[in-house]
């Protein structure tokens, strides 16, 4: 009695059928057309998922960055009054275990003038040591003067600077309501500062308002004498900041408020991450629409070879033999589309500066106003886990679609199949 030998699964002659069913031209009873349609479709699906998630990684860490590296980690207050023994509290503060630095600082709003252009100013009154230690104010690529000339002047943002049409050496007025007691209400007092250091923290709203001026000079212009408005604290890891916020402020001592940048931004924060949640859901949507391409091109291609399989199942092959060939076809698609998808992603991703450059430039500029969008460029960031999330995905969907039609290939009846050949 002969033996029945058994291929093994996924064999070469399957993987040679399925690559020519791939290949066939409509005349040939092939969907060349709808195989086309499928791979382009996957792939900007994929492209698309991987951009997305590309900028919206991106912009929370650029919205992080700015907003807590030009502003304190945590910010140590007095209820409705000032701070008169700040050195002593700062050396309390430093004490705890994960602190960096510790700064106190004069605020007041004023109002900035210069070239015959008037602005507002949020002026931060700050020893220069202690404004050398926030990174996002030092480490900019967009500074312009030498920030230890501050004893000698100002320091401005660079969205200020511009909208008052200064510069470096320029001499900026600023007016706040300081001075004496009128019977007319608080006499205003008008001092000016010679720019000699412009700053950008890479946030417009805070570069088109901030301003330093020596600690000294600020207590002495808003009637600070001996004390400060506040003690910013800066942290080792920012994401410390709600744990450590409350020994802080048992620290500082009694009647002592301490408060976090998420306790400022944390309402905004949770809207990203819902934001982020939705588009990724509305994402998903797109590349399972761009999937389902596959199952209409593949349900054509077993229509067209119901002949072929019907004459494969005489010849011997298996419904399993059948069903992983017609997979390979549709999961095929899916691969190579999830694959370019990835590739044009990742491009996008790194080269996101060049491309709006060009896009900015065929424009002919414009395209992206910091004073309306907040930030001066588009960021994105590539993680590994954003693109294993979006290959798992788009894979997991094309696979699974692909088996109904295969499987209804495979359950073929070879006599109706070549009923009528």
């Amino acid at each position: 009695m002969a033996t029945v030998k058994h291929t093994a699964p996924f064999s070469k002659f399957e993987w040679m059928i399925a690559w020519r069913y791939i290949r066939a031209k409509r005349a040939e009873g092939g969907v060349s057309v709808m195989t086309w349609i499928s791979l382009i479709g996957v792939t900007l699906a994929v492209f698309a998922l991987i951009a997305v998630m590309a900028v919206r990684s991106g912009f929370r860490a650029e919205f992080i960055d700015t907003i807590a590296g030009a502003n304190a980690h945590v910010s140590v207050v007095m209820p409705r009054d000032v701070i008169t023994d700040y050195d002593a509290m700062a050396e309390r503060i430093k004490a705890v275990d994960g602190v960096r630095s510790v700064a106190p600082l004069v605020r007041g709003q004023a109002m900035a003038s210069g070239s015959g252009e008037i602005g507002l100013a949020d002026i931060y009154g700050i020893k220069l040591e202690d404004l050398k230690a926030s990174d996002a104010i030092v480490q900019s690529e967009r500074t312009i003067g030498n920030i230890d000339d501050l004893p000698n002047g100002i320091a401005l943002g660079s969205a200020l600077a511009s909208n008052l049409g200064l510069g470096i050496g320029d001499t900026i007025e600023i007016t706040v309501r300081s001075g004496a007691q009128s019977p007319f209400g608080q006499s205003l007092r008008r001092n000016a500062y010679e720019i000699v250091y412009i700053f950008s923290t890479g946030r417009y709203q805070i570069d088109e308002v901030r301003a330093y001026l020596p600690f000294d000079v600020a207590q002495l212009i808003f009637n600070r004498d001996g004390a400060a408005d506040e003690l910013e604290v800066r942290l080792n890891d920012i994401n410390m900041s709600e744990t450590l916020k409350q020994p802080i402020a048992n620290a500082a001592g009694a009647g002592i408020w301490a408060y976090s940048w998420q306790d400022r931004v944390g309402r905004f924060l949770r809207a990203l991450t819902i934001e982020d949640n939705v588009m990724f859901v509305i994402m998903a949507i797109l590349v399972l629409v761009a999937s389902m391409n596959i199952i209409s091109g593949l349900v054509m291609l077993v229509k067209n070879k119901g002949r072929d399989v019907g004459i494969l199942r005489t010849m011997g092959l298996t419904e399993g033999s059948i069903l992983r060939i017609f997979f390979i076809c549709g999961a095929g698609i899916g691969t190579l589309g999830t694959a370019f998808g990835v590739i044009l992603g990742c491009l996008f991703a790194l080269y996101i500066d060049q491309i709006f450059s060009l896009v900015n430039f065929v424009a002919g500029g414009g395209v992206w106003d910091p004073s309306i969008r907040g930030i001066y460029n588009v960021p994105a960031q590539l993680h590994a886990a954003d693109v294993i999330k979006a290959v798992s995905l788009s894979l997991g969907l094309s696979w699974i679609i692909t088996i109904f039609p295969a499987r209804r290939a495979a359950r073929m009846n070879p006599v109706e199949a070549l009923r009528y050949e």
